[in-house]
């Protein structure tokens, strides 16, 4: 393997004017790190990767690459693309147990941050090293958000996410995990007992619904439900998955590899919303792609489809009226997710969007003085790397805002309309 990365990183043009960083939404500085790691500073390339991005680890397994770094490629063009994730998912690896991130002076004010997914993590990281104390505060038993409930383990390892949380201890931070802030502890509480901030990145946890009959049936799933925790379902041999995107991919393949024999994913249109890679990962898992099905509703013997009608641009505008039986053990319904409200129910001030998505102004500070957020619960179901990068700049702000307020009066309702 690490010679392959050496070939790998030694086809490198360390272009001017690197497309494979315009690419990324992390904006990793790859020509630098590249170049670093060719002349054997493995560490320092590391350090590089992980000042940039705290999950660099993470995020050179799961990224969509083949339309990021290696999509905008120079070589790409004409050949064959440089496979930067490759030689990051390397450099990370070794560097990640090895990692010495130093706190700046201590600040002597403490943030609480609400979830432990990409953005949370992200959020938790940057802020302990820059001298602050954090108190994650995580829902469930196991810190990862997305990352552990929604990507199957073949995709990504759990192990990961474990040393990341040795790491983060190391730090200083803390996590209280099985703690829902808007439940027993609310966003008030956590100002009155003297956080200067609150970081919100609970993510969406609420898998979307049809509005069709049938959804309520004892063999029909949602697929997010299904990912969380696939030990606890019995779908039998033949599995209909409504939807085509990447966590579609996941629960096709997740069935088939816990013994599954047939696997067919629906789509109303003609192209599936999943990048290439996988669906051809899943099409290897032996999952059927099948396009041009609306659902009418699902039955006991599986879903019912009517066939999708087509304009000149491809554009579905119509459905037949004769209906199609599709027999299936299971349904499992993977469309998308949106946000839970608790936390707008409970917060005072808080507002969100017509989604129930929370609002947030251009420094991502939410309708509540002091409460900023960032990642899915903002912008809807999104990707790691767009998490990653939200919480960066939500980080910068909430550094600003603390610094602003450091010789200020403090103000007990913070965060809280009165």
């Amino acid at each position: 393997m690490a010679l392959h990365i050496i070939d790998e990183a030694n086809r490198c043009l360390n272009c001017k004017k690197p497309g494979c960083q315009k690419g990324c939404p992390a904006h990793t500085p790859i020509p630098q790190v590249m170049q670093l790691f060719n002349e054997g500073k493995l560490m320092e390339a590391g350090a590089l990767l992980f000042e940039n991005n705290p999950l660099s680890a993470i995020c050179s397994t799961v990224c969509n690459h083949e339309v990021q770094c290696a999509g905008n490629c120079v070589l790409g063009k004409k050949g064959n693309p440089i496979h930067f994730s490759s030689v990051e998912n390397f450099i990370s690896e070794a560097y990640l147990d090895r990692m010495e991130w130093k706190a700046e002076e201590k600040k002597g004010e403490s943030v609480a941050v609400i979830g432990s997914g990409p953005a949370g993590m992200t959020t938790a990281m940057l802020l302990a090293r820059a001298g602050y104390g954090v108190t994650i505060f995580e829902a469930k038993d196991k810190i990862g958000g997305i990352m552990q409930y929604g990507i199957p383990e073949f995709r990504l390892s759990k192990k990961l996410l474990t040393r990341y949380k040795e790491k983060m201890l190391e730090m200083g931070i803390q996590i209280r995990p099985n703690t829902t802030i808007g439940g027993a502890l609310k966003i008030e509480d956590l100002f009155r007992d003297g956080y200067s901030c609150v970081f919100i990145g609970t993510g969406v946890w609420r898998p979307k619904t049809l509005g069709i009959h049938g959804e309520s049936l004892g063999n029909v799933h949602f697929g997010l439900d299904y990912l969380a925790n696939p030990t606890a379902y019995d779908l039998g041999e033949t599995i209909a998955v409504i939807g085509m995107g990447n966590a579609a991919m996941d629960v096709a393949r997740t069935a088939l590899r816990r013994g599954a024999r047939k696997a067919m994913l629906f789509a109303r249109g003609k192209k599936a919303a999943a990048s290439s890679h996988e669906m051809s990962y899943a099409r290897l898992d032996g999952a059927e792609f099948i396009y041009e099905k609306a659902i009418e509703r699902i039955t006991p013997e599986g879903p019912v489809f009517r066939n999708s009608i087509f304009d000149e641009e491809e554009n579905v505008i119509g459905y037949s009226e004769e209906t199609e039986l599709i027999r299936a053990d299971s349904t499992i319904i993977s469309v998308s997710q949106g946000p839970k409200n608790k936390l707008i129910l409970t917060t005072k001030g808080l507002k969100g969007t017509d989604q129930g998505l929370l609002q947030v102004d251009e420094d991502l500070m939410t309708t509540c003085d002091g409460v900023f957020a960032a990642g899915d619960v903002v912008h809807g179901a999104k990707t790691v790397v767009a998490a990653v990068e939200e919480a960066k700049r939500a980080v910068k702000s909430m550094i600003r805002y603390m610094e602003r307020r450091a010789d200020a009066p403090q103000n007990k309702n913070r965060g809280i309309a009165v």
